[in-house]
């Protein structure tokens, strides 16, 4: 099976793209920048969105009105590493761009049955699971129409998500 990109999975969703992260730490080359600013004390004003809108935003907003039900948990270490923190501090973009957001801490997902990495399952049936190196650097991903593995996707998301802290109600402690 071909791999699509993030782009051709949004746009082949119809029903639903939920996605599960599970790492404290993701070093991805596009947020460097970000984050040097983040650091440096830069925060985005909420209420000056074109400071902050980008080509992902668009993708999702667009996902999100054909009635695409777009959702994000993660699951997170307390107290949050560095990067959750700075993670949490622009998450209301994704938010405003129509993706539903959940917050676990790890703590209360013990009893949680979970796939061994973050992933994307897009209508119940295709996951795309995304691997990582333990630096958090993406190593590549893997997708698949198992009806086994895409069932425990979605049990593990639902629980994560019935179990998750709404993003506005999410205090990184």
């Amino acid at each position: 099976m071909a791999v699509p990109t993030y782009g051709d999975l949004l746009r082949s969703a119809v029903t639903s793209a939920v996605h599960l992260e599970m790492r404290d730490v993701y070093t991805v080359d596009s947020e460097q920048e970000r984050i040097a600013a983040w650091r440096a004390g830069h925060r985005y004003d909420p209420a000056d969105r074109g400071s902050w809108w980008r080509p992902w935003l668009d993708l999702i907003a667009e996902t999100v009105a054909r009635g695409v039900d777009v959702r994000r948990a993660r699951i997170v270490s307390e107290p949050v590493s560095e990067y959750i923190r700075y993670s949490h501090s622009y998450a209301f973009t994704n938010v405003a761009a129509g993706e539903g957001l959940r917050w676990l801490p790890r703590r209360r997902a013990s009893h949680l049955v979970l796939p061994g990495n973050d992933f994307w399952l897009v209508d119940g049936q295709l996951v795309l699971f995304n691997h990582f190196d333990g630096d958090g650097r993406p190593t590549g991903v893997e997708t698949t129409d198992d009806a086994a593995t895409a069932k425990l996707c979605a049990s593990a998301f639902d629980a994560v998500w019935e179990h998750g802290i709404d993003h506005e109600d999410y205090r990184p402690a």
